[in-house]
């Protein structure tokens, strides 16, 4: 049963009436004191009653005080057992601790405050084992908490930032890639990702790494492409104090990389100091820091992204030929956007999406207008030129769908087909053919890009152009131009 009040209950235990009442007496302004004559009564007690101490007589008729004690310390082991005795035999004694685990023995004849401070400290012990067991609970339900808590943490920062993250269409090429860098994330070897900048190699190094018995561990990145040869080498091993400006000492990203994995990307501009110290590292696990003396041992997995082929430069002596030996355990090539018409759409409306949450400013998406224009393109920038350009139509959109109108120019200038074709002026002026030709191809472009930058509101583009609605719709005409399906150009509805 739940205490009745807040002070704490004590049981005493004897055959003797008058000392049952001298015990009362003493502990009765501290205590709510519960009395019985034997053992059978104190059991009785203990099952109605909720008492944290226990005073009992050792001799009394049926079971002895420690025979008592030894059934409570089985039922009730919380409850702290005190005997009083008139015998001293300490082997006795001994022996009556140890059987029914007695927290102290008090000896007749006992005084008033002796029995109080016993009884107290008793109580105290009660409660400090109560919070013990409390805070054990605790700390129990709190580490699993806490592991389930970092658990669920890694697997969202696994599915955050591992393959789900790079997007595909089911007949997309990617799907061969991400299949293939899935097989070499099991194994711990260095990896080349080859491919133009910006197809998002460091993305998926990343995944790589998420998908690796590393995940637990630090995933760093650098791109050397650009980067002075003095600032990459302290980037990457380090500087020991005095090299830096005011005297301070750095650790390098090979050294916070320890049995994790760095991605290094635009490997082939690695000078040759450089290269030397990748090899030093993959072949004995080990680096000097920059003013240093001392060897720096570290062990991390080495992803290295490439924008050109490098067994090309291992060709023309650019490229150190056992350093790329033992780098290319595996290599990827990561195509080109241009390569992955099917996947811009997809792309497209995923970098909206996360721009419009990131800024500030919801829209419904991309029309398909917008997005066939976008899939026409051979986007040179690839995925960086993408997600600039969606960037550009969310700042100038005034509506919530964003439409081809909001398109750069010269994207809206690629004519049709599979293959994307040229996209300047320049390319046009060097093909071949007759001028009637080539000033008509101009004209096409010029007249679609026109159109699609005013919604196909002839009227409009008519004047821009210097031409009459008629002349207009005699061009289109003459061209086969025709506005996206299902839209009504404002002309016509007016």
């Amino acid at each position: 049963m739940a205490p009745a009040s807040a002070r704490p209950a004590v049981l005493l235990v004897d055959d003797e009436p008058h000392s049952l009442a001298a015990m009362r007496m003493a502990l009765e302004d501290e205590f709510d004191v519960l009395t019985a004559a034997d053992a059978e009564a104190a059991m009785a007690v203990l099952r109605d009653e909720w008492v944290q101490v226990i005073l009992c007589d050792q001799r009394m008729p049926g079971r002895s005080g420690v025979a008592f004690l030894s059934e409570v310390r089985e039922r009730w082991p919380e409850t702290v057992r005190l005997i009083v005795t008139g015998y001293t035999d300490s082997s006795a004694m001994v022996a009556a601790i140890n059987e029914a685990g007695i927290h102290q023995i008090l000896t007749k004849p006992w005084h008033p405050d002796q029995l109080l401070v016993a009884a107290r400290n008793a109580a105290q012990l009660f409660q400090l084992s109560r919070e013990n067991e409390r805070m054990a609970l605790e700390m129990r339900l709190l580490a699993s908490t806490a592991e389930s808590r970092v658990e669920k943490r890694r697997k969202a920062l696994r599915e955050g930032m591992g393959f789900e993250t790079v997007l595909r269409a089911p007949n997309s090429p990617m799907v061969e890639v991400v299949q293939m860098a899935r097989r070499f994330a099991g194994f711990d070897l260095p990896v080349v990702l080859t491919g133009e900048p910006g197809t998002g190699k460091a993305q998926l190094a990343r995944a790589m790494h998420y998908a690796s018995l590393r995940a637990d561990k630090p995933f760093y990145d650098l791109n050397l492409a650009g980067m002075p040869e003095d600032l990459t080498a302290i980037e990457l091993m380090g500087a020991k104090r005095g090299v830096l400006a005011g005297g301070v000492a750095r650790i390098g990203l090979m050294q916070k990389a320890d049995r994790g994995t760095l991605y290094l990307g635009g490997i082939e501009t690695a000078p040759p100091g450089l290269q030397l110290t990748l090899l030093r590292v993959l072949t004995e696990g080990a680096f000097t820091p920059v003013g240093g003396q001392e060897t720096v041992g570290t062990n991390f997995r080495l992803i290295c992204g490439a924008g050109t082929d490098l067994k090309t430069l291992v060709a023309e002596g650019r490229f150190r030929a056992d350093l790329y030996y033992a780098l290319a355990a595996g290599e990827i090539a990561v195509p080109p956007l241009r390569a992955r018409r099917g996947d811009i759409a997809l792309l497209a409306q995923a970098k909206l999406a996360e721009l419009s949450a990131s800024h500030g400013k919801p829209v419904h998406g991309l029309d398909e207008a917008a997005l066939e224009f976008l899939e026409n393109y051979d986007w040179p920038g690839n995925l960086r030129e993408l997600k600039n350009e969606i960037a550009r139509m969310l700042v100038l959109a005034q509506d919530k769908m964003l439409g081809a109108d909001l398109i750069s120019r010269h994207i809206l200038q690629a004519p049709p087909g599979d293959e994307g074709a040229d996209r300047s002026a320049d390319a046009v002026l060097a093909r071949t053919g007759s001028l009637k030709d080539r000033v008509e191809l101009m004209e096409m472009r010029i007249l679609r890009e026109t159109l699609t930058r005013h919604r196909w509101t002839k009227s409009r583009a008519a004047a821009e152009l210097g031409l009459s609605r008629v002349g207009l719709r005699a061009k289109l005409d003459r061209y086969g131009i025709a506005g996206p399906a299902g839209r009504v150009s404002q002309d016509e509805e007016d």
